[in-house]
């Protein structure tokens, strides 16, 4: 297994350094990265089954919403697997020229960080809602870290020239070296931690 590699080119027998991600962040060798959804209407499976370099391709077709208001959506980044594919080899290329390192290595680190801690759930008591912090599970948690780097990087290419896996590695690299000035899911982890503490 270990002659394996992700588009023949890159090795993904790395180590979760994060304890409470190793059971759900899934790096088994696998060449072409594509299950047809056979994860899809089993719980849990996509965490177990599903490379993760697979899921954040996935999260590449529609990004999400930002905000409740529809504030800016992902049209343009609906497509083939094809575009998803290309997007992805070119991220990782780029981000292995920049950091010298194994890319595949360096976007787990990214998801690692990015993986916030503890949320705020609202809840109605009596006539009020409060709002309580509550520790994320670690599904929810890698799910959240890919939909805040996807959407990141979809908003740092809207309305530009720039193409979506420049801005995807950019993403990707300042969440591996931790820079909140730099990575929009950084950003919002902070920003979600803080709100959780003060809810306490």
């Amino acid at each position: 297994m270990s002659e394996i590699k992700l588009f023949d080119r890159w090795e993904t027998n790395i180590e979760i350094e994060d304890p409470g991600l190793k059971g759900y962040l899934n790096v088994n060798p696998v060449i072409v990265p594509k299950t047809y959804g056979r994860a899809a209407k089993q719980q849990f499976h996509k965490s177990t089954h599903v490379n993760i370099i697979e899921r954040l391709m996935n999260r590449l077709y529609v990004s999400g919403h930002r905000g409740k208001k529809h504030l800016l959506s992902s049209g343009q980044c609906t497509g083939k697997s094809m575009n998803a594919w290309k997007i992805m080899i070119e991220t990782l290329e780029i981000i292995e020229n920049k950091a010298k390192k194994n890319p595949v290595e360096v976007v787990v680190r990214a998801i690692e960080n990015a993986a916030l801690r503890e949320e705020i759930t609202s809840f109605q008591m009596g006539g009020i809602m409060a709002r309580k912090a509550v520790i994320a599970s670690p599904q929810r948690r890698i799910d959240l870290a890919l939909r805040t780097i996807t959407q990141g990087s979809y908003h740092k290419t809207h309305s530009t020239r720039r193409p979506m896996a420049k801005c995807l590695a950019d993403e990707l690299l300042a969440a591996y070296e931790y820079d909140s000035s730099k990575s929009h899911a950084i950003r919002e982890k902070e920003r979600i931690e803080r709100e959780a503490a003060g809810a306490r």
